[in-house]
Parts: C-alpha cells; structure tokens; sequence
C-alpha cells in the first residue's frame, strides 16, 4: 500500500513536472502575444486585403468587382507611376549612402573618449523622436521663400532670396537635408552599437604594427562592421522608397510633381482618386521591387557575413 502511494506521489510529480515546462514553455508566447495582435491587425491584415483589393476595381464605397490583372497591366501603361518611382529612385540613390557616410562618420567621432560626447549623441539622435510631419513644418519655415529663415538671413547680408521649396533642383536638395537631419541619429546609434562589439584588443594589436587610421579603419572597423552596415543600409532603402509625410508637409509634391514620390502617388491615387484596386496593385509592386532590392543587397553581402 506505501508503494502505491509512492507511485501516486511519483506520477502527481512527474504530472507537475509537465505542467512547469508547458508553462514555461508558453510564457514567451504570452509576453508577445499583444504585440502579435497589434501587427496582425494593422500590417498583416491590411497588407492581405491590400493584396485582394489588387485583383478588383473598388472606390470604397460600392461593392468589388473582380477584374484579375487588369490594376497592374494598367500601371505599366501609367507613365506618371513610373516617373515618380524613378524620382524615388534617385532620392534613395542620393539619401542611402549620405545617411551611411555621415551617421557612421559621427558614431567613429563619438565613440571617442571626449568631453561631453553624452550630450552630443542626445542632441543628434533628439530628431529622430520628432514625427516626420513636424520636421517637415520646422524645414519649411527654414527653407520658406517668402517668410523662411534662410532666405531672411541671406536678405540681410545682401543676398538674393532662393527658392529652396519652388526650385526643382534646390526643392530636392532642402527634401535631402531634411531627411539627414531626422535620420542620422538614429543609425548613429546602430553603429556606435556596432562599434562598441568590436574587440579592443584587435585596434591595439593594428597600432602595434604601425598601421595608419585609414588602414585600421579599411581593414579592422569596416570588415567588422559588416552586419551593422547590411542593416543600417536595409532599413534606410526601406525608408526611403516609402517616404511620404516629410516631403508632403515640407513640399506638398511640388512644384510641380519634382518631390512627388511614389508613396505619395499611390495615395493620390487611391484616395483623391477612389481607386483603391489601383493603388493597392501599385503598393504590390512596390512591395515586390523593395523585396528585390532587400533580396539582392543581402545576397551580395551575403547576409552581412565577416
């Protein structure tokens, strides 16, 4: 009789035993589960409708009529898509690697042993915690023809004022600076991250041996740095092809459609237009070019692999 208690004792532990591993195994799951439910609701199921809404005319109002490939078959007939994707193009050709240069430049700089470097790295990075909307709003009364402060303070040395926001070439250039300004501190902070993983004793052992700055930093920090530098470059060309709030409150488009890049055309399209079939066929393919663009980078970086 004490035996079959032991065995009942046994089993109730090997039962609890059970219980503590499902429960330690589910736990992570529980901690994540709200923000699961938040990227289901707003990114995963928006992007499925968006994807189905791509196969259908469809204003928003009136029910969906399914017309197959007809959305995208019409946007490679649509010239205004195409220059505006090549606008966005050229913005994330200039944008990509000015972020790269100038935020890796900064981080080497601060991770330097220098006074204040603190309050230096607070200032850079204060920017980027600004919604894009506002620093659009402050650029523009900088950048403003008629009422911007630039323009007032070349007045004031003689100057003629500029048309930073009415000039293609300079509406561009003003886009770009406003854009380094918002952005640079946050990969400033990827890559003193990076910087900072990088043995010591390594930069030591190339001072050791007599080698200047430029070929430590070609052969030790570069190298090194490859899988920050991978994702530093994805998560700008990422952002870049989907910029829109910057440019609309700093330019609105314009002038003309010279700061008219694809995201916002695709909500040019689907909402002042009503095609919203269209304009989730055109998000599609955007997705689908951002895809390759991420697949091929990563391919020839191999991942961001030593």
């Amino acid at each position: 009789m004490a035996q079959h208690a032991v065995g009942r004792g046994g089993a109730a532990a090997l039962s609890s035993g059970k219980k503590e591993k499902l429960r330690r195994a589910i736990a992570p799951y529980l901690f994540v589960l709200p923000n699961l439910v938040i990227f289901a609701t707003f990114i995963v199921v928006p992007a499925i409708l968006g994807f189905v809404y791509s196969f259908h005319e469809y204003d928003g109002l009136n029910p969906m009529e399914f017309i197959g490939f007809d959305n995208y078959t019409e946007i490679f007939a649509d010239g205004d898509f195409w220059a505006a994707l090549g606008r966005t193009g050229i913005y994330a050709a200039i944008a990509v690697p000015s972020l790269f240069a100038l935020s890796l430049g900064i981080a080497i700089l601060l991770i330097q042993d220098v006074r204040l470097k603190g309050l230096f790295r607070s200032v850079i990075y204060w920017p980027t915690m600004i919604s894009f909307i506002i620093v659009g709003l402050t650029w523009k009364w900088i950048f403003g023809d008629a009422f911007g402060v630039l323009n007032y303070m070349l007045t004031l040395i003689g100057l003629k004022p500029i048309g930073w926001l009415t000039d293609p070439v300079f509406a561009n250039f003003s886009v770009i600076v406003a854009t380094l300004w918002s952005r640079v501190g946050f990969f400033m902070v990827i890559f003193i991250a990076g910087l900072q993983s990088i043995p010591v004793d390594m930069y030591e052992a190339s001072h050791l041996d007599g080698a200047s700055r430029w070929r430590t930093f070609r052969s030790i920090t570069l190298p090194l740095l490859k899988p920050t530098s991978v994702l530093v470059l994805m998560i700008s060309i990422i952002d870049a092809f989907k910029a829109y709030p910057l440019m609309v409150a700093l330019t609105g488009g314009g002038p003309g459609n010279d700061t008219t890049f694809v995201v916002q055309y695709i909500y040019e399209i689907g909402f002042e237009k009503q095609e919203l079939g269209l304009a989730s066929a055109m998000s599609v393919l955007l997705f689908v070019i951002i895809g390759i663009f991420s697949a091929i980078q990563f391919r020839l970086t191999r991942g961001g692999a030593v």
